[in-house]
């Protein structure tokens, strides 16, 4: 006889947000990723952010963009 495992209590766990575009390529002058624009160790850590957290790192992403010199960016289109 085998046992299910039954579900974490209050369902699966809700999905975490994330600014990823799958292009993960770190620009060494603003040392921010071509794709999402955060640093290495807002990736790295992201997962164990808070949902404040993220959502002021997601508000200030826009921003971060002109950090990087367009020709660079030219390259992911």
């Amino acid at each position: 006889m085998s046992e299910r495992a039954s579900p974490p209590p209050g369902g699966p766990p809700k999905a975490i947000a994330t600014p990823c575009i799958k292009v993960c390529v770190v620009d060494g002058e603003s040392g921010l990723c071509m794709g999402c624009y955060r640093q290495l160790s807002e990736v790295a850590g992201w997962s164990r952010l808070t949902d404040g957290e993220r959502a002021a790192i997601m508000a200030d992403l826009p921003g971060r963009r002109s950090r990087i010199r367009p020709e660079k960016l030219a390259m992911f289109g």
